[in-house]
């Protein structure tokens, strides 16, 4: 059984593969032409996690497809009041045909994956967000710099900038990343990527200087300080994040015909200023937009394996 846990199971030609079809998906909605490419699939959207993005472009996806979306939030389920993950996974998926979860530690995606008779999508962990940088190179493709792709994150060491690692080591491009000190990411995972970056090519680059990772960057990309579940911390972090907004100076720094990306939500005046999220170089609806198109190339691709 193929599920969609994280990047890191997957090869460049199957990363590839997924996002040519989803561009030819995406092109077919554009002209209002929808196939039933999963027709009468019925996908569980399990989400301990809220999310406007996830939902929409899932729920929405699926229909497109010829589907439905079941939403369900760990209240409406008995995962919220202490059934096993297993026991969860073992039901649901005999009933649907195929899941996507929402939720914190990765090792709960991987249970629900182990017990699951059906394909399972990660829609977010603390870990890891696949489906983000699904979309994300999707709109680097759309914007033509997918060749001698440079991309800097800016920002907390958390699960974007684990995807980041992934999607770079296994395609093979320049990935900077600027962490302040006590906010790096994940000694493993980064030593995953580095070990898959001798394979592709990649060159990883860590840091604790922001301009060091922008200067001379295609893609410019954060996300949020201060994460869900995180609130507590605000006050201490926005302290500690100072210098790390990418405002019109640092993209300044990146090269001319460099984005800006953010898997939103964006808080302006924190990780991102007003006048970059507003900004001409700034493709971040495009990139919200591309979350429909990706995970529908996802949704399909994983159906065609699990069929073979």
């Amino acid at each position: 059984m193929r599920h969609f846990l994280t990047l890191r199971d997957y090869t460049k030609e199957e990363i590839l593969e997924i996002l040519t079809l989803a561009a030819k998906i995406k092109k077919e909605t554009k002209n209002r032409v929808y196939k039933d490419y999963l027709p009468r699939y019925t996908l569980g959207m399990i989400f301990e996690k809220s999310s406007t993005r996830t939902r929409v472009s899932f729920e929405t996806g699926i229909y497109q497809l010829g589907g439905i979306g079941l939403f369900l939030s760990s209240n409406d389920i008995q995962l919220g009041r202490g059934e096993p993950m297993s026991d969860t996974a073992r039901v649901i998926s005999r009933m649907v045909d195929m899941v996507m979860i929402r939720t914190f530690e990765q090792t709960k995606l991987e249970e629900f994956a182990k017990y699951s008779k059906v394909p399972v999508i990660n829609g977010l962990t603390d870990e890891y967000h696949p489906v983000q940088l699904m979309a994300d190179y999707l709109t680097i493709q759309e914007a033509g710099l997918e060749n001698n792709l440079i991309a800097a994150y800016v920002g907390d060491g958390n699960n974007m900038a684990h995807s980041w690692l992934m999607l770079a080591s296994k395609l093979g491009f320049e990935l900077r990343i600027a962490t302040p000190k006590g906010y790096e990411v994940d000694e493993k995972i980064l030593n995953d990527a580095l070990s898959f970056a001798k394979e592709s090519g990649a060159k990883i680059v860590i840091t604790n200087d922001p301009k060091e990772a922008v200067k001379g960057a295609t893609v410019v990309t954060t996300d949020t300080w201060v994460s869900m579940g995180q609130e507590d911390e605000k006050e201490k972090r926005v302290k500690d994040f100072n210098g790390y907004i990418v405002d019109d100076e640092m993209m300044k720094l990146g090269a001319s015909n460099a984005i800006f990306l953010h898997c939103l939500p964006a808080y302006r005046g924190y990780e991102v200023s007003q006048s970059v999220i507003e900004g001409k170089q700034s493709l971040i609806f495009e990139e919200a937009e591309n979350r429909l198109h990706a995970q529908k190339g996802v949704m399909v691709w994983l159906d065609r394996q699990n069929k073979k």
